[in-house]
């Protein structure tokens, strides 16, 4: 039975986040995580299976804060704008975070398989706070893509809301 030490895995968690924004995925390593934590290669693995998942429990844990806060300003504000807004500004802060890691060929190669699933359901979390704005799901979906696509392109919100603002109305 492994020895199973309080507070490890969030430790590792948070020096795999630290090597993923400061070096990319490439520089990332089990060995390496293990060194800064103080504990062995095996330890490691008594609480991830490997380097892919260690990326993806990084991504997905600062993910679920950003669609809380999402959902909590979805709650609180009716106006559309504020909304729409504070989801741009989310996918923004959560880019910037990890745009190293986005841009990484070997993070790429590994996760391309997984993409267009994932792609599906960022789309569908980020369509549901829009639903009650929109006149139906596709105009919702259509919108959550819309923002999606442009703020990965870098467009300015002012740009982006001049044509959602037009959806809807």
């Amino acid at each position: 039975m492994p020895k199973i030490i309080e507070g490890l895995r969030q430790r590792l968690l948070q020096e795999a986040e630290r090597q993923l924004t400061e070096g990319g995925y490439s520089a990332m390593t089990i060995r390496s995580v293990a060194k800064a934590c103080g504990v062995a290669v095996g330890t490691v693995y008594n609480y991830f299976s490997g380097k892919e998942e260690f990326a993806a429990l990084v991504l997905l844990t600062r993910w679920k804060k950003t669609t809380e806060h999402i959902d909590s300003v979805a709650r609180e504000c009716a106006e559309p704008e504020t909304l729409v807004r504070c989801i741009y500004q989310e996918l923004c802060a959560y880019m910037d975070q990890y745009r190293v890691l986005f841009q990484d060929e070997a993070a790429i190669a590994v996760f391309t398989a997984s993409f267009a699933r994932y792609h599906e359901l960022l789309r569908a979390q980020l369509a549901k706070p829009m639903r009650p704005l929109c006149q139906n799901d596709f105009e919702a979906e259509f919108v959550a893509e819309a923002l999606l696509t442009w703020t990965v392109a870098g467009e300015g919100f002012d740009e982006i809301y001049q044509v959602i603002r037009k959806i809807l109305n």
